[in-house]
């Protein structure tokens, strides 16, 4: 028997959403430079979302709930949104167990899609999506960064039809 199973959000799952949603922020935050700030405040919204189709947890038989995925409806699509993993389990599985869920709910309702967008700078993400089979590229939102100088040392990016970004 795994160590983990994927079950419906409960409110007991509560504090411990709130904690996932912190750590996931707070990561984000840490890639581009920005405080954390969020303590999982986000999450009291996330939960009224009228498009929330679903929320769903990784169980771990030892530590309680370490992962969480959430599915938000648009028409027969479908978001991910969000996909976290505590750290100290990530790299094992839970993620791709997560994915595999959600996208077998989605299936369930006869959906058409699912996209996920993640941080452009969270490469370990990314790969894993890529694994997981979200492989077609259906959108891309482009930043001017207000905030910095003209001649500012470029960061390593992505190439997409040979032009150069940033992420």
């Amino acid at each position: 028997m795994s160590p983990v199973t994927v079950r419906s959000y409960r409110p007991s799952d509560h504090s411990a959403g709130r904690r996932l949603w912190a750590e996931l922020t707070n990561q984000h935050n840490q890639m581009y430079g920005e405080p954390d700030s969020d303590g999982g405040e986000g999450f009291e919204e996330y939960l009224t979302r009228l498009d929330l189709g679903g929320l769903w947890v990784a169980d771990h038989h030892d530590d309680g709930v370490i992962g969480l995925v959430g599915l938000v409806l648009r028409g027969r699509a479908g978001e991910v949104e969000p996909i976290v993993v505590t750290i100290s389990h990530r790299h094992k599985g839970v993620g791709r167990k997560l994915l595999r869920h959600v996208a077998n709910e989605a299936r369930r309702r006869n959906m058409t899609q699912l996209t996920i967008s993640p941080e452009s700078r969270n490469v370990d993400a990314i790969r894993s999506l890529h694994a997981a089979g979200y492989d077609v590229v259906t959108s891309i939102e482009l930043t001017l960064d207000l905030d910095r100088a003209p001649h500012a040392r470029q960061e390593e990016g992505l190439e997409l039809h040979d032009m150069q970004f940033r992420s």
